[in-house]
């Protein structure tokens, strides 16, 4: 009976390769190929309507390093990325505490719960449209709302005063709000839905013990939720700052596709395609220029595991 066992065994080892293989095939293709050659771009020439080109060493990450225009748009991503992702988790928390506890009851929590997920399952592109045309100078329907309501942006021409509608897009602390806004109100209910899970998986005895000794409904939320929830919010704050590098949609369709006004919203993906895939299409320094994004990436998400890693090894001693 045991050789038996056994030979059943590897015929279905065998069939699980079959089923994996499409997937790696796949991932080879689509996924892998493409890695490698950006790396190889990378360190070439390739421009224009070029099909060949020569390797010319670290020459795109030394002009990368030098140039004052990446490290602009690093600047902007994380301004826009700090914006959105404080809210975020702070709203989130709260929403997913309140969701959780059985002893508030909430009504209608599913459906409150399915609507802030909503606005996940809409397409960046869609929603960055959406908002454009709201805000449209000078006849969007925020323009009209507001000049229903006597508020006009006033300016002077030839000693006239001039009332008109607000061009929102001009002003670059309104630009990047909106970009870090529509980033929050899309993101922030799945950020509940993880939350939630990871408050739910928090054993209830803990909490029973803890109502048995006197303590408050805050501080269970601060002794014990909190604390245990520290892994998921670990993973919700790496996997955003990756999600907040790769930012392209939102601000490259909100307004002149350029980052504009006066490239505050040019983040490092629209940055790169603006190089790589506008004007001169410079592809190795596009390369160059998503290498040092996921530079960028690797390096901060090591430094924050590492930091609440080692956060959690001195609070075990003490």
């Amino acid at each position: 009976m045991k050789p038996k066992i056994a030979g059943n065994e590897q015929s279905l080892q065998k069939w699980g390769y079959f089923f994996v293989l499409p997937f790696i095939l796949v991932f080879c293709i689509f996924n892998l190929y493409p890695i490698i050659y950006t790396f190889t771009l990378s360190f070439s020439d390739l421009k224009g309507l070029r099909a060949d080109f020569s390797f010319v060493g670290l020459k795109n990450f030394l002009r990368l390093i030098q140039d004052a225009n990446f490290w602009g748009a690093v600047k902007n991503t994380f301004i826009i990325w700090g914006f959105n992702f404080v809210p975020q988790l702070g709203i989130a928390l709260v929403l997913a505490i309140w969701f959780s506890d059985n002893q508030l009851n909430l009504k209608y929590r599913n459906q409150v719960r399915a609507i802030i997920y909503l606005p996940n399952l809409l397409t960046a592109a869609s929603v960055a449209m959406l908002f454009r045309s709201l805000f449209y100078y000078p006849v969007g329907p925020v323009n009209q709302l507001l000049q229903a309501l006597g508020i006009y942006a006033e300016t002077v021409k030839d000693g006239v005063i001039v009332k008109e509608g607000f061009n929102f897009f001009r002003s670059v602390p309104f630009s990047r709000g909106l970009v870090s806004f529509i980033q929050w109100w899309m993101w922030y209910g799945q950020t509940v839905i993880l939350l939630m899970a990871g408050i739910t998986s928090i054993p209830e005895s803990l909490k029973e013990a803890a109502l048995v000794d006197g303590a408050t409904n805050g501080q269970i939320t601060r002794h014990i939720i909190l604390p245990l929830l520290r892994p998921i919010m670990i993973y919700t704050l790496i996997t955003s700052m990756i999600g907040g590098m790769q930012m392209l949609d939102i601000p490259f369709l909100l307004t002149d596709m350029r980052g504009g006004p006066d490239y505050s919203i040019r983040t490092t993906t629209v940055y790169l395609y603006n190089i790589a895939f506008q004007g001169v299409n410079d592809y190795s320094y596009g390369a160059a220029i998503s290498v040092g994004v996921f530079l960028i990436t690797v390096i901060l998400s090591v430094f924050i595991f590492f930091f609440m890693r080692e956060r959690d090894n001195s609070s075990n001693k003490r």
